[in-house]
């Protein structure tokens, strides 16, 4: 089955680990970023806060493609502080890419998903939609929102054969996290917290959350919509007793 896959955000870290999975299943990949991988991807220049943008870009993807049978909607951004610590202005743009991205990409591609055969969309969420995490009210609050947002859209679409999911990551090994522990005052402490919070006792790589996403995207989870795949090493879940 040559699936036809629209990953936005695709040029670095779970997108592009996404894009990779994706295309060893056996798809065919677009990656929609502001910079997109080259080869084998179809990359294409674009901003998800921009829709005449989001609208060319996921036309282009689908002539260039044959259609569209999968969407990855990745694209996001990060945020720290409390509510005290961002302004009205940060909100909206963190809640631009993160929110009304996924809401954009997800309109121009749903005429084509309704033209397809196994049709569905996988939303990258995060372990801040169902855990308080600390300094990531902003953040958290978006991805509550596409926490949400996965539902009511697995929902709508259900009876013309779309299947809606997302996935949960804790915290990742990806470009964004290695900004922020090189920001750190001592990023070895930094990155041995956030290691130890999380109950495998290290950080989830791309690579774990891109499986998930492409089970999620594939003809094997067929019967499985409206659901929230948690892959953050037992981070939502378990509650394990101290060990000294």
């Amino acid at each position: 089955m040559n699936l036809k896959a629209v990953v936005t955000g695709g040029g670095s870290g779970i997108g592009l680990a996404a894009a990779r999975a994706l295309a060893g299943r056996g798809m065919t990949v677009a990656c929609l970023d502001l910079n997109p991988p080259g080869e084998p991807f179809i990359g294409i220049k674009a901003d998800v806060t921009d829709d005449a943008q989001v609208r060319a870009a996921v036309a282009e993807a689908a002539e260039r493609l044959g259609g569209i049978d999968v969407l990855v909607n990745n694209a996001g951004i990060g945020a720290q502080g409390t509510i005290e610590d961002n302004p009205d202005s940060e909100w909206n743009r963190v809640f631009d890419v993160n929110v009304l991205g996924m809401v954009r990409v997800a309109r121009a591609a749903l005429p084509y998903l309704r033209r397809s055969e196994h049709a569905a969309i996988v939303n990258t969420c995060s372990i801040a939609a169902t855990a308080g995490l600390p300094q990531r009210a902003l953040y958290s609050a978006t991805k509550g929102a596409v926490l949400s947002l996965t539902l009511a859209m697995a929902a709508d679409h259900i009876r013309e054969g779309i299947r809606v999911n997302c996935v949960n990551p804790g915290t990742a090994d990806t470009p964004w996290v290695g900004r922020l522990l090189a920001a750190a005052d001592d990023p070895e402490a930094e990155r041995a917290a956030l290691n130890a919070r999380q109950p495998m006792g290290r950080l989830v790589t791309a690579e774990e959350v891109a499986a998930a996403i492409a089970y999620l995207a594939g003809p094997e989870s067929a019967s499985t919509t409206g659901t929230a795949l948690a892959v953050d090493g037992g981070m939502q879940g378990l509650r394990l007793r101290p060990t000294n």
